[in-house]
């Protein structure tokens, strides 16, 4: 029998307990814990309680775990499918980056998953591009309650794109602002509608992040063929 399906804080706190000396709450959250089979509780001989993930709890850890990892692979491979796709564009490709970007009156952290420069010599052509890879509909929605992140990927982009995996939103849920790629099964990536373009030139501070960042390798002949 599989192990029942629980809202996310109570998986915080079944994780809470395996990892701590399981000393009890008494609260909701662990009195729907106990009563799911998901722990027990435990006396020491000094007459204290304590809880136990059980094995059925143990089971549904194990199930998230696996299905948070699959979710990690997918993400990283359409990661590394649009990374491909903009160096094979001819562009200069960073993943992984943390950058500082003014938002108003202060700076704040952007990390995009993908980002890009065309190799040119000349600063006004360097047209750098967010690209933010969304393979779960929850995780999308989440990214788009947060317009602080759009900001500083506005102040360090002239196109800021989402990639979404087949199926988990349209493109007009969307704000405008943003592009909207498609990653279908076959291996495509289709655009379901161009980011708008802006000029815009980078920060020194920008200049210097990406000096010390580590740029994709430059692709062998297999590599460059097209997608």
């Amino acid at each position: 029998m599989p192990p029942p399906t629980l809202a996310a804080v109570h998986h915080r706190r079944l994780r809470d307990i395996y990892r701590s000396a399981g000393w009890p709450c008494l609260d909701g959250v662990e009195i729907e814990l106990l009563a799911a089979g998901l722990v027990e509780r435990l006396r020491d001989p000094q007459g204290r309680d304590t809880l136990r993930v059980t094995e059925t709890g143990m089971a549904l850890l194990a199930a998230t775990l696996q299905r948070n990892r699959a979710l990690r692979d997918a993400h990283e491979a359409l990661v590394a499918r649009v990374a491909l796709a903009m160096q094979r564009a001819g562009r200069v490709v960073w993943r992984g980056l943390a950058l500082r970007a003014k938002v108003d009156d202060g700076w704040v952290i952007a990390m995009p998953d993908v980002y890009s420069l065309r190799q040119t010599t000349v600063e006004d052509y360097a047209e750098p591009l967010v690209h933010e890879i969304k393979v779960r509909r929850a995780d999308l929605l989440a990214d788009l309650r947060r317009p602080a992140k759009g900001a500083a990927y506005a102040a360090l982009a002239s196109q800021c794109w989402y990639v979404l995996a087949e199926g988990i939103a349209r493109a007009d849920e969307v704000p405008a602002c943003y592009g909207v790629m498609v990653a279908r099964a076959d291996g495509s990536l289709d655009v379901e509608r161009a980011a708008p373009a802006r000029a815009m030139r980078l920060t020194f501070c920008a200049w210097m992040a990406l000096a010390r960042a580590n740029a994709e390798p430059a692709l062998d002949n297999d590599a460059q063929a097209p997608l």
